[in-house]
């Protein structure tokens, strides 16, 4: 079986010489096969890469009741990161009202969450997926798109193929980001970003350097880092102990911020005096650090809403192009401020 094609029990049974009923009997461990009959079967499966339905329901039923979501990232992490609970919040609040439920999996690698679709959906256990954290060149691209797994993509349509895709305008709210900053008297702006292949750090990434060389401002420097606290301190003190310190810092997400904001009080920094912070995703983190954090304010409950949105008009046939959701907006607070009058 190549292609698009779902490969069923019915082909199972054919390749194994034996009746849709002998396949039942065999994966459920019941009598009414010969041992020789089960291996015979199990072989047929394991080639066609079939395997049962691990729900329990009917085989012949199309109710889109289970939506799969694998995350490439630590437990830990997901954990602590705002972002996705109101992702997934989203997400639930419109699954709720289908009576359909979300099947959540943490994966090491993208392989990994190839692999995992894959079976997901040969075995029927879900309706379709949703896809997050598209990569540059992402592999699941093509390997999923072969397997005719229905699924919406979370990222810029640069980056999702042929999968319909939700997305923001990071890169306008990157330079907007500057753009504000450098209003301030800000001149020696710096980034803390997310991996560097991830591909909307790269747009952010682009849109930021692109701004700062339009407003003739120093060119700023920009670490990539793992989206976590500790990873957001050790960005944050590096530049700041840097001959060349920024005067003001944007953050890819709020945890690295609120990290960052830690790290320079430590060093003896006033925030917003010696230096200003502006994070992203706006969070309710933003509003119980002292001093409140500026932030570019994303509805991301909304967000993660529409996707799931998308995902039933695909299932339903009904789907009609890319979706682009509200821009991230600046929401300024205590943590920004003018820039500091030194050289």
């Amino acid at each position: 079986m190549t292609g698009t094609t779902r490969v069923t029990i019915k082909d199972v049974a054919a390749r194994a010489g034996v009746s849709k009923g002998a396949v039942s009997l065999a994966f459920n461990h019941k009598p009414g096969v010969s041992q020789a009959t089960r291996e015979r079967i199990f072989a047929a499966a394991r080639e066609l890469g079939w395997a049962p339905n691990l729900t329990a329901r009917s085989l012949s039923s199309q109710r889109v009741d289970i939506v799969g979501l694998a995350l490439c990232r630590p437990a830990r992490l997901l954990g602590l990161e705002p972002f996705y609970m109101e992702f997934i919040s989203g997400i639930e609040s419109v699954l709720a009202d289908r009576s359909c439920s979300l099947l959540l999996r943490l994966v090491r690698d993208l392989d990994e969450e190839i692999d995992l679709h894959r079976t997901w959906w040969r075995s029927r256990t879900i309706a379709g997926a949703i896809l997050v954290d598209f990569h540059d060149d992402d592999p699941r691209v093509p390997a999923l798109q072969a397997v005719g797994l229905p699924a919406v993509a979370v990222g810029h349509p640069s980056l999702t193929g042929s999968f319909p895709a939700v997305w923001t305008d990071d890169a306008t709210a990157a330079a907007e980001a500057v753009r504000y900053l450098a209003a301030l008297g800000h001149r020696r702006i710096a980034r803390v970003g997310g991996p560097a292949g991830l591909g909307h750090s790269s747009i952010r990434a682009a849109a930021f350097g692109a701004t700062m060389r339009q407003l003739g401002l120093e060119q700023g420097r920009q670490i990539s880092t793992g989206f976590d606290g500790k990873e957001g301190a050790r960005a944050t003190r590096s530049l700041l102990l840097s001959a060349d310190r920024p005067t003001a810092i944007v953050y890819d997400n709020d945890i690295m911020a609120v990290a960052g904001a830690g790290v320079a009080a430590e060093m003896g920094f006033v925030i917003p005096d010696d230096v200003s912070l502006l994070a992203w995703d706006d969070s309710q983190l933003c509003r119980i650090t002292h001093p409140t954090l500026s932030a570019m304010s994303h509805d991301v409950h909304h967000f993660g809403a529409e996707v799931a949105r998308t995902l039933f008009a695909v299932l339903d046939g009904t789907h009609t192009g890319a979706l682009q959701v509200p821009t991230p907006s600046l929401t300024p607070r205590g943590s920004t401020a003018p820039a500091p009058q030194r050289t």
